[in-house]
């Protein structure tokens, strides 16, 4: 790199992220590039979707970056093949009765195969491709509350390294803080390792603020996690107390 311009910039990217406490424990491990255009490279492989978000939205909002191209990956819970990540995608939206009236598909080197026909009229369709871990999402659904579901399963499938949500809304429909709200709602409703019942959702804008009560910091932690699976949410919160004692 010899534009001096160029090098304060990363430098400033750097050190934002340094300056995120959330990121202590993996900002030294995330590699940074800078290309020409002012567009920022990072790589590494993160421990969850909370420090992958963060570091994004961190290293986006310093000034003079122009875009970033997103490497981070974060680490899974069991190593899993593609097509088993993909099969068990596709699995869990077909288990889901939201999904019933969307065609179901496979993509794989090329070819888009049916894994599942709709049960009704056809409302749209979801395409699953995996590669390397990562999940991506295509198609059309008729609501961003279909949108963020199929999300949040694809980030449940436990080999997932990375979602990435290119699902269209058809017809488009305006997005607010409720609808998040709602979302992040229903996804702790289904979440079957989440007792839902003693947390509170709140949203400000595109952040997720969460209190109340669990009985377990695992709960809490994946509630956290919940949060942050939503397409579109900028940053969490979380408040939720620890009801019982963990010693």
């Amino acid at each position: 790199m010899t534009d001096p311009r160029l090098a304060d910039v990363l430098a400033e990217v750097e050190a934002a992220l340094y300056a995120e406490d959330r990121l202590a424990s993996v900002c030294e491990r995330i590699a940074l590039d800078i290309d020409h255009d002012a567009v920022v490279t990072m790589e590494s492989e993160v421990n969850s979707v909370a420090e992958k978000r963060i570091a994004l939205e961190r290293a986006a909002a310093v000034s003079g970056v122009s875009g970033i191209v997103d490497r981070l990956r974060v680490c899974p819970a069991q190593f899993m093949e593609d097509e088993a990540i993909r099969r068990h995608v596709c699995r869990m939206l077909d288990e889901d009765d939201a999904f019933l009236n969307l065609s179901l598909k496979e993509y794989l080197n090329g070819v888009v195969n049916v894994f599942r026909r709709s049960a009704g009229p056809a409302a749209g369709e979801i395409v699953v491709e995996t590669e390397a871990g990562v999940v991506t999402l295509n198609g059309a659904v008729p609501s961003l509350e279909h949108k963020r579901l199929a999300g949040v399963l694809a980030w449940w499938v436990p080999g997932s390294r990375d979602v990435i949500n290119g699902i269209a809304v058809e017809p488009p429909e305006d997005d607010g803080p409720d609808k998040i709200e709602a979302a992040v709602r229903i996804a702790l409703d289904r979440d079957p390792f989440v007792d839902a019942a003693g947390i509170r959702v709140g949203v400000r804008h595109r952040v997720v603020r969460l209190t109340g009560v669990v009985d377990y910091v695992e709960q809490r932690h994946m509630a956290e996690s919940d949060a942050w699976y939503i397409f579109g949410v900028d940053d969490v919160i979380d408040q939720i107390e620890i009801l019982k004692d963990q010693t």
